[in-house]
């Protein structure tokens, strides 16, 4: 199995749990989002880093998922996918006309062959919950969510929407697809 699966959404709509469970079940690397990891470490919020800081952080996050990825021979399933890091470019308006970084990071995020599938898992099926790391406002979730299905569509060839409720469901939906 060398598939390379990406799971993309919004915070709070279950891709860590999906992407840990499918890697465990396809008995390939788990790559986690990097943001995630940032944030429950007790490093500085978003906010404190300011635009800079917090841009700074999105290419070091980028930076290491490419690494991740290159050195995953045999498949992964990663936990967001570049898109999403797109998407974040975007949201976060990091992107300026000539900024040489705008053009380097969005070039190399946005590329249609870096997965084989990418599962965009739905916004609003489950309970969104506040849990001090992600914003608590579900618009602005909804939001995220919007551009990074948007930048998915435009961006790959492979989209699988998951339509099962439990994770159970969704690891077993995602892996008929893969076989």
């Amino acid at each position: 199995m060398s598939q390379r699966i990406a799971i993309s959404g919004s915070a709070g709509v279950g891709k860590t749990t999906l992407a840990r469970a499918l890697a465990l079940e396809l008995g390939v690397p788990y790559l986690p989002e990097g943001m995630r990891e940032y944030l429950e470490s007790g490093a500085p919020d978003l906010h404190a880093l300011g635009l800079d800081g917090t841009r700074s952080l999105v290419i070091r996050l980028w930076q290491e998922r490419q690494e991740q990825e290159a050195a995953a021979s045999r498949g992964f399933v990663a936990d967001r996918s570049s898109y999403d890091f797109a998407a974040f470019w975007l949201f976060y308006r990091f992107a300026e006309p000539g900024d040489p970084d705008t053009e380097a990071f969005l070039s190399s995020a946005m590329q249609s062959s870096r997965y084989d599938m990418v599962a965009i898992v739905p916004f609003g099926v489950l309970p969104f919950v506040e849990d001090g790391v992600r914003s608590a406002n579900r618009w602005v979730q909804l939001h995220a969510h919007l551009l990074i299905e948007g930048m998915v569509r435009r961006c790959s060839s492979q989209v699988v929407d998951v339509s099962s409720l439990s994770v159970a469901a969704r690891v077993q939906e995602l892996v008929g697809r893969v076989r």
